[in-house]
């Protein structure tokens, strides 16, 4: 039953594992809340998936390896819960898993997936963006995080970089891929996205 997956379900040693990951020093929005934020939302959307336990390790696994200044993070993560025991996760699932977790990297669903799969990541990776429907003040703080995890990099080049980040999320057609996420979400994303490109416009 979907009702008994949960994080009690995870070995103590995965999630000790895990959690110290999570608190490695360079990250300020990717820490353990983050993971706990997504967990909410897998506990409301699990009667929805069609394979909770792979959508479960993907949020676990999904930032397992987190280092600003590398592009390889989501395979290095990917190939991390790859490696887990089959006596943990089997082939199959960990296969699942280990695909969603790469999916993060463009935020979109990955081609060739069941129709099951495919709702799965779109939930999944819906849950990962639910962070920009937050409410103002937590959407501001979200922001600076992400302006303290790339503190390597000088001011005018990362406020470039982040308004086109914003001006591309802001470009989708959906922002949310799932009826859940875009019902639920999109709206408040868009007008956080706005306001926050405004802001950044002011400054540069």
């Amino acid at each position: 039953m979907t009702s008994q997956i949960s994080l009690s379900g995870v070995p103590a040693a995965v999630l000790a594992d895990l959690k110290k990951r999570y608190g490695e020093p360079q990250r300020a929005y990717h820490t353990w809340a983050h993971i706990e934020q997504l967990l909410a939302l897998f506990e409301e959307a699990k009667p929805r998936l069609h394979d909770p336990i792979a959508v479960l390790y993907a949020i676990l696994y999904h930032d397992a390896i987190y280092e600003p200044t590398r592009s390889d993070n989501e395979e290095k993560s990917a190939e991390l819960v790859s490696s887990l025991n089959s006596d943990i996760l089997d082939q199959s699932t960990k296969a699942k898993a280990a695909a969603l977790v790469l999916a993060t990297k463009h935020h979109a669903v990955p081609a060739g997936l069941s129709s099951g799969d495919a709702e799965d990541a779109a939930m999944f990776l819906d849950m990962d963006l639910s962070i920009l429907a937050a409410p103002a003040a937590e959407f501001d703080a979200y922001e600076r995080n992400v302006r303290i995890e790339y503190g390597h990099v000088p001011e005018p080049m990362f406020k470039f970089g982040r308004a086109g980040i914003l001006k591309t999320f802001i470009a989708r057609d959906r922002l949310f891929l799932s009826k859940w996420g875009h019902d639920r979400f999109e709206q408040a994303a868009r007008n956080n996205l706005r306001r926050s490109l405004e802001a950044l416009e002011k400054t540069s």
